[in-house]
């Protein structure tokens, strides 16, 4: 079942008729590589060509948030000449 099913799914697997009302609306959907804090002296010190080590490892899945809440993990992929998330991992709330 995709993604979009277990949203609209109600309690007995029928579509839940208020939750179709809103399919089209809009909402913010981010990747995330990493956070990391620094200090006001170290990113005034940023500029082009600076590196920033991040926590994560390389090949470590991103973040998949909608509207700022973390729902998911996936891997880059390339698509063409552009790159996409491949979904590795739901949050066990979705699933």
């Amino acid at each position: 079942m995709g993604f979009e099913s277990r949203l609209a799914a109600g309690p007995m697997g029928d579509l839940d008729t208020n939750l179709v009302r809103f399919h089209d609306v809009p909402i913010e959907l981010s990747v995330e590589l990493d956070r990391k804090t620094m200090r006001v002296r170290d990113i005034i010190e940023l500029q082009a060509g600076s590196v920033i080590k991040l926590n994560r490892s390389a090949g470590d899945n991103l973040s998949l948030l909608l509207h700022g809440l973390v729902v998911g993990y996936g891997e880059v992929v390339v698509i063409e000449d552009t790159m996409g998330i491949r979904i590795t991992d739901l949050v066990p709330e979705l699933k």
